[in-house]
């Protein structure tokens, strides 16, 4: 096992530790920390150095949540909210991808991931309407290549898309209708065969680019596929992502399937458990927090996305004082505009203090800083070995030059890299130990090289990429119907609302 030495760095170890300026020698031992110490104490006899005496050293972020799936897209669509863009996020004309373009996108969303201090990340891609071995290849091949920890999942469904939408039939003409129930798309069985498969030789407890369950929502599956993926996360003792509750169209869609709440119905069902992460969790219930935090599953805050397509602010502060851990991500890489988990920390500091003028609950950085990390980490099952930087953890480690803006002077690192850094601050990057950036130039990879491709793929799909936008016309104009239908049905009263009503005055004094 391979060696080296950190030396002289100063040393996040978490949001809530306390922050020493003194500089330490970290001691990477394989792929996890063996000790921290002050500088000079570690023997360093054929051990590779690494100078770091201008560099903070903190944990790798963790974005819990991002589709890779809509990169090649990336602009294209603005001011729609979340139920309309599905028309471009899984349209009817798909754009025909090869596995190079799903390896070119892979890399691609690595790339900003790292450049983001994002070391590991939960890539929630679609098969689409194709079954295709290849892209699922490409896909582990990329991150392989790319050097960081990546969770696979497929965004799992098996019902026809349109299906998963209150007042189709009066919304849809009949043969719109009747066209898009006809599209083709993965059987359940065979996304379930595929996990099941990849676990063996991809279980994330052992290899740095594993396979999640990831059933897409609820709305979107038979109750049976949903407890047959909770059967396979329990016997193969996987991670699980489901989106729940991002919008108030969503409550309204529990309301007329299932006459309960989305939480109350995957209760039922026994779907909610740890390791478990219900992504957005935006419009939910008090019955619904003490559900989730009784359970122990994670909700994911997705602040960026949630507000950039209109679905709402999730409360931050209410999450953690239900009791329930809470994790980020950035979500989409086209629709959201970027999959940046620094972004996404300064964007969820900020909107979460919008909520109220009451300035004691407001979340701190330390508070942001630990749901991209420990939090990350606890909503994969992976509370014990990563998002701190500590000895027995994984040496998933980003190094920050003290030279960047945000930095200077350094005062509070958690504060100024949740508040002001951007990325541009990245020096050196470590996962599993080994060194995959250095002086801000990645090692394993060509970086140029690699969007000068990417940008060559781009321009030869641009015309499909606008036939796929033309043909998406009649989705469109149904899910335009249904949103706005939607807004004429009253929510229960208890629902937190994910657009922001301050306080009226009186109630804060």
């Amino acid at each position: 096992m391979s060696r080296l030495l950190l030396c002289g760095a100063r040393v996040v170890q978490d949001g809530s530790a306390a922050y020493s300026p003194d500089p330490v020698d970290i001691l990477v031992d394989g792929d996890r920390i063996g000790a921290i110490e002050p500088v000079g104490r570690i023997s360093s006899e054929d051990i590779r150095r690494i100078p770091c005496d201008d560099l903070v050293a903190a944990p790798g972020l963790v974005n819990g949540h991002l589709h890779s799936w809509d990169h090649f897209i990336k602009g294209r669509v603005e001011n729609l909210p979340m139920e309309v863009l599905m028309a471009h996020l899984r349209p009817a004309v798909p754009l025909p991808l090869t596995a190079r373009h799903i390896h070119l996108r892979s890399m691609m969303t690595a790339v900003e991931s790292l450049r983001s201090g994002a070391t590991t990340i939960v890539d929630d891609m679609s098969l689409g309407q194709s079954f295709d071995r290849g892209h699922v290849e490409a896909a582990l091949a990329a991150y392989d290549a790319a050097g960081l920890r990546a969770y696979l999942g497929f965004s799992m469904i098996d019902k026809p898309v349109v299906d998963s939408w209150p007042f189709v039939e009066e919304c849809f003409p009949p043969q719109v209708l009747a066209d898009l129930r006809a599209l083709p798309r993965p059987n359940g069985e065979a996304l379930l065969d595929l996990v099941r498969e990849l676990a063996h030789q991809r279980h994330p407890r052992t290899a740095r680019v594993g396979v999640i369950v990831a059933p897409s929502a609820p709305q979107r599956c038979t109750d049976a596929f949903l407890r047959s993926c909770r059967a396979l996360a329990d016997e193969l003792d996987l991670p699980v992502l489901v989106h729940a509750l991002e919008t108030r169209l969503q409550v309204v869609t529990a309301q007329e399937f299932w006459g309960c709440s989305m939480i109350e119905h995957l209760a039922r069902l026994g779907f909610l458990a740890p390791a478990t992460s219900l992504v957005h969790g935006v419009w939910l219930s008090p019955r619904d927090r003490d559900l989730i935090a009784r359970s122990g599953a994670s909700v994911q805050y997705n602040p960026w996305s949630n507000a950039s397509i209109g679905s709402g602010a999730a409360d931050f502060t209410a999450l953690r004082e239900a009791g329930i851990n809470v994790s980020m991500g950035s979500d989409g890489c086209g629709v959201t505009f970027h999959c940046s988990m620094l972004l996404t920390l300064k964007f969820g500091v900020g909107i979460a203090r919008v909520r109220t003028p009451v300035c004691e609950s407001w979340p701190s950085a330390a508070e942001i800083w630990d749901a991209a990390t420990l939090g990350g980490a606890r909503a994969l099952g992976r509370e014990r070995d990563l998002g701190r930087l500590a000895p027995g953890y994984k040496a998933d480690i980003v190094l920050y030059r003290r030279s960047s803006m945000a930095l200077v002077p350094l005062n509070m690192p958690v504060r100024q890299l949740v508040h002001a850094e951007t990325g541009s601050g990245i020096d050196t990057i470590l996962v599993d130990g080994a060194v995959i950036m250095r002086g801000g130039r990645f090692e394993l990879f060509d970086e140029r090289r690699l969007i000068d491709e990417y940008l060559d793929v781009h321009a030869e799909l641009l015309d499909c990429i606008r036939a796929s936008e033309a043909a998406s016309g009649p989705m469109l104009d149904g899910l335009k119907r249904i949103y706005e239908r939607a807004l004429l049905v009253a929510i229960p009263e208890d629902v937190t609302r994910g657009t922001i009503e301050p306080a009226p005055i009186r109630e804060l004094l």
